[in-house]
């Protein structure tokens, strides 16, 4: 392993590159470059490391300053800990994901079938034994919140503490079942975005009419079809999401912010693509997916343009994308792939490891009865359901819902 220091404002940040197996099962096999950055306040070096699993699946970590303090729970977290940064597999300055040029479709699948949560749990551990760390704490936001509970699954004995923010998955569940809960809260997201922001409506049959013209273009060239459009109701399960919409539709589509505007806001993109191609894979708990979001859409959805979709990930979604349409026969193959499981409700019933859970009563994206579901599952997770934030919780609060999660799971807060 390449270690690296730097002594910045506030901070004292140590680069770590380790090369991991691209497929865990063949150790001797293809190696690509794990990236992690640990993160101390000067006094605090030698505190415990947590260990910072990022949302996505695709998402690199964040980027840290302290003046000012960014991420937000930041300055809470190294009162107490030394903070790992893991930039997951493909992404960041781990070894990236692009498009995956002079590959077969198949080959393409073959290699992105090692980019979920049990090979980025595999990566920690390789982490952590080069690091000469006896055990750990992880902070999981969303994904990452997956990929903790695949860590309380495969390695418990590796763990201090487990905290979950907006994501604690299913487990054994059906991935339809899944599907079919996030179209249930979309519904209600496009009714109370429209009880907010009435005159909405007609802005937005008229940018769905204006992509059916091939009027509505993005920077890159693309022109948006009406729906591709759609999974712009993605936002809706931000606290910021509804006023960001509201602010695009306030445009004209002809406009020319207007189309850097929706860039921005549109979740699918080449920007990350493992976030498009494992994305279903990541909610499969075994079995095949199938296309998921696609089989499951409810008629109402289908009959009315104007209810915008969210997280739900459709063939079309590549086809639509000049940028990842390379990857879209790859996808295909994915979606017919046998998933192996990702936890095992036996180890997580005997775990011992203090575990403690933000639960967002409302999450557009991971629902709240599978999360009590699972959470049941821990004898040591203690849950704090609330409504007052939105799955972004960590980062528009992210002193107080950090803190909140250390008190409960050391049994000083309830």
């Amino acid at each position: 392993m390449e270690s690296t220091t730097l002594q910045v404002p506030g901070l004292v940040l140590v680069e770590h590159e380790l090369s991991v197996p691209l497929d865990h099962s063949r150790p001797d096999g293809e190696q690509i470059t794990l990236f992690a950055r640990e993160v101390a306040d000067p006094e605090g070096r030698d505190r415990p490391f947590l260990v910072f699993l990022q949302g996505g699946p695709g998402s690199e970590a964040p980027r840290p300053t302290r003046l000012p303090s960014s991420p937000a729970w930041l300055d809470r977290a190294l009162a107490d800990y030394r903070v790992l940064m893991v930039d997951q597999r493909g992404t960041g300055r781990s070894t990236p994901v692009g498009t995956l040029p002079g590959l077969t479709p198949q080959q393409q699948a073959d290699r992105l079938v090692h980019f979920r949560a049990d090979a980025i749990v595999a990566d920690c551990e390789l982490l952590r034994e080069a690091l000469g760390v006896d055990r750990w704490s992880v902070l999981g936001q969303s994904f990452g919140g997956f990929c903790t509970l695949r860590y309380l699954s495969a390695a418990p004995g590796a763990l201090r503490e487990a905290f979950f923010t907006g994501g604690v998955p299913p487990v054994g569940r059906p991935v339809d079942e899944v599907y079919a809960a996030t179209y249930s809260t979309m519904r209600e997201r496009n009714r109370r975005y429209h009880r907010t922001y009435p005159g909405d409506r007609a802005r937005l049959q008229t940018v769905l009419d204006a992509c059916e013209a091939g009027d509505v273009v993005l920077p890159g060239g693309d022109r948006v079809t009406a729906r591709r459009f759609r999974g712009v109701g993605n936002v809706l399960g931000m606290s910021d999401g509804a006023a960001r919409l509201h602010y695009l539709l306030e445009l004209d589509p002809a406009a020319p912010g207007f189309g850097h505007d929706l860039a921005a806001l549109l979740p699918f993109t080449d920007r990350n693509p493992l976030y498009v191609v494992v994305h279903e894979a990541c909610y499969a708990d075994g079995g095949v997916t199938g296309w998921s979001a696609q089989r499951t859409m409810p008629e109402d959805f289908r009959a009315d343009p104007t209810l915008l979709t969210g997280e739900h990930v459709f063939p079309w979604v590549l086809e639509d994308d000049s940028r990842l349409a390379p990857l879209a026969e790859a996808a295909g193959i994915l979606a017919e792939h046998e998933w192996p499981r990702l936890y095992d409700a036996e180890v997580l019933a005997a775990v011992d490891v203090p575990c403690a859970a933000a639960i967002y009563a409302e999450d557009a994206y991971v629902d709240r009865v599978f999360s009590e579901e699972t959470a049941r599952l821990v004898p040591t997770m203690r849950t704090w359901v609330t409504n007052e934030l939105e799955h972004n919780g960590l980062r528009a609060d992210g002193e107080r819902v950090l803190d909140r999660l250390i008190g409960m799971a050391r049994g000083r807060l309830a």
